[in-house]
C-alpha cells in the first residue's frame, strides 16, 4: 500500500469521501497556489473553493503565484517546510519537483486511479508519468495548431496540411505575394513563439536533443529535412521579425493560408474579442473566418510518418507538506464534480484532459463544448466550429509530446529551448549563412555546451 493510500480510505465514491471529510474538517485551511491570477479566473477559482467547502467542510484559500516566479517560490518554501498543499503547475515543473521531493507522487497516482487513469488523455497522464505512477493530476491542456484556409484548399483539391509534403504542395499552389503568403513562420529569435513553433516542426519529423543520457546530438539526416522545410514556410512568408503578432493579423486580414498558433484564437477568429478582430471583412465580430478555417494538430515529416503533436499540460500538484486527505480530496472534486468551473477559467485554451467518467466516457467533453469562449462577446465552441473540428482540437493531447518528457531529461530539454541556440542557427541557415551540414553541425557543437 502507497504512502498516500495509508492516508486514503474511501476512495470509490466522492460523495462518501465530502461526507467523511464533512464530519471531521480540520480547523486548518487547505492553500492551493494557482498561476491563474487574472481576476476574472481568480473568482471562478475562488467560488470553486467555496463550493467543495460547502460539499466536504474545508476551507481553501486561493493564492495567486505568478507563473515567472513558481519555480523559485516553491523551491524556497520547500527549503523553509512553509509548501502549500496544491500547486496548479505547468508541465515543466512535475518530474523535477517529483524527484526534488517537492510533490507526492503517491498523492497523485491514487487520484489518478480513484477518477480512472482510462477517463484521462493517454498524451498529458504520459507526460508525467514515473516508477508506478504519476508526478501530478492531469488538468487541463492544448495542442498547437496549424490553422489553415479549408476553402482555399478545397478549390485547389489540396490536402489538409498534415505532412510537411502537404503543406509545401499548398504553397505551391497558393502563394501569391504580396496579396496572399503560402505561410507566415515564425523568424523573430527572441520570441518564446518560434521556440514553440521549431520544437514543433522537429518533433513532426522525431528530431529530438536529448535521449534518456542526456544529450544527444541532432540526427544529420532528420534534422536537414527539417532545416529544408522550415527554409520552405519562411519563404513564403512576408520578410521581417515575425511572431505570434504578424501571423494572426495576416491569417485575420485573408492574406495568409496557414499559420501556426495556440488555440487561444478560436475566440478571436470567430469575431468575439474587439482587441483582435478578423479583417476579412468589414465586420469585426463576424464568424466568416472561423466558418472558412480549418485546423491540423498532428502533423508528419518524412523521417517519421505518426506525426507529433506539440502539446502544453497543466497539473494539479499535490506536495509533500500537504494535509494528504484533503488535499487529495479538492483535487478529485476539482476534476470530478467542479471540472466545469475548471475548465471554464478559459475553455478556448482548457481542453478537457480528463474526458467522462465510469457513466459516461465523454460527460467531460460534452460539457466543455459548450462553456462559453470570448470576452466582448460569448459563444459556445459548439456554435462556432464543426464537430470534426472541436474532435481535432481534443484528440491531439492523445498523442501530445514534448521534448525530454518520455527520456527523463525535460530540464535538460528546457535549457536547450530556453538557449534559443536553435532559433538562433536556424534563423541564419534561412538567411543563407551557412549549408544544412554546417548548421547541424554548429549546433550539435552548441548545445553540447548546455548543462
Amino acid at each position: 500500500m502507497s504512502k498516500a493510500m495509508t492516508h486514503w480510505r474511501a476512495k470509490s465514491v466522492l460523495a462518501g469521501v465530502m461526507m467523511a471529510l464533512a464530519a471531521s474538517a480540520q480547523a486548518d485551511t487547505l492553500r492551493f497556489w494557482t498561476t491563474e491570477e487574472q481576476p476574472e479566473r481568480l473568482a471562478r477559482q475562488e467560488q470553486m473553493a467555496a463550493d467543495f467547502k460547502a460539499a466536504s467542510g474545508v476551507d481553501v484559500a486561493v493564492i495567486p503565484v505568478s507563473e515567472k516566479d513558481l519555480g523559485t517560490r516553491a523551491t524556497a518554501a520547500f527549503a523553509a517546510g512553509d509548501l502549500p498543499d496544491v500547486i496548479y503547475h505547468p508541465l515543466q515543473y512535475a518530474l523535477p519537483w517529483a524527484e526534488a521531493g517537492i510533490l507526492d507522487s503517491d498523492a497523485a497516482s491514487d487520484v489518478v486511479e480513484s477518477l480512472g487513469a482510462d477517463s484521462f488523455a493517454s498524451g498529458a497522464l504520459g507526460m508525467a508519468s514515473v516508477n508506478d505512477g504519476y508526478a501530478s493530476v492531469p488538468v487541463d491542456g492544448w495542442t498547437q495548431m496549424v490553422i489553415y484556409r479549408k476553402d482555399w484548399f478545397a478549390e485547389k483539391g489540396l490536402a489538409a496540411p498534415t505532412s510537411y509534403a502537404n503543406v509545401v504542395a499548398a504553397i505551391g499552389a497558393l502563394h501569391n505575394p504580396p496579396e496572399r503568403f503560402g505561410f507566415v513562420a515564425p523568424t523573430k529569435v527572441d520570441e518564446n513563439f518560434m521556440s514553440q513553433v521549431l520544437e514543433h516542426v522537429l518533433l513532426a519529423n522525431g528530431v529530438t536533443p536529448v535521449d534518456s543520457n542526456g544529450f544527444k546530438a541532432l540526427d544529420e539526416g532528420k534534422m536537414t529535412q527539417a532545416l529544408e522545410f522550415y527554409k520552405a514556410i519562411v519563404d513564403a512568408s512576408p520578410e521581417g521579425e515575425l511572431y505570434w503578432k504578424q501571423s494572426r493579423e495576416l491569417f485575420f486580414a485573408g492574406k495568409a493560408a496557414m499559420v501556426i498558433w495556440s488555440p487561444f484564437i478560436l475566440d478571436e477568429m470567430a469575431g468575439l474579442r474587439d482587441s483582435a478582430p478578423p479583417t476579412i471583412n468589414d465586420d469585426p465580430t463576424s464568424g466568416e473566418l472561423a466558418s472558412k478555417a480549418g485546423i491540423v494538430t498532428t502533423f508528419s515529416g518524412p523521417s517519421n510518418e505518426a506525426g507529433a503533436a506539440w502539446g502544453d499540460v497543466r497539473y494539479f500538484g499535490i506536495t509533500t507538506s500537504a494535509d494528504i486527505d484533503n488535499a487529495m480530496a479538492f483535487v478529485q472534486y476539482s476534476l470530478d464534480e467542479g471540472y466545469g468551473q475548471t475548465l471554464a477559467i478559459a475553455p478556448e485554451g482548457k481542453f478537457p484532459v480528463r474526458r467522462g467518467d465510469a457513466n459516461d466516457a465523454t460527460r467531460f467533453v460534452k460539457m466543455w463544448e459548450q462553456l462559453p469562449v470570448g470576452v466582448d462577446r460569448k459563444a459556445a465552441l459548439t456554435d462556432l466550429y464543426a464537430p470534426e473540428m472541436i474532435n481535432e482540437i481534443v484528440s491531439g493531447l492523445d498523442v501530445a509530446q514534448r521534448w525530454g518528457v518520455t527520456e527523463g531529461q525535460l530540464s535538460l530539454a528546457s535549457k536547450i529551448i530556453n538557449s534559443q541556440v536553435i532559433n538562433r542557427m536556424v534563423r541564419e541557415y534561412v538567411d543563407g549563412a551557412r549549408d544544412a551540414a554546417s548548421t547541424v553541425a554548429a549546433i550539435n557543437e552548441e548545445l553540447a555546451k548546455i548543462q
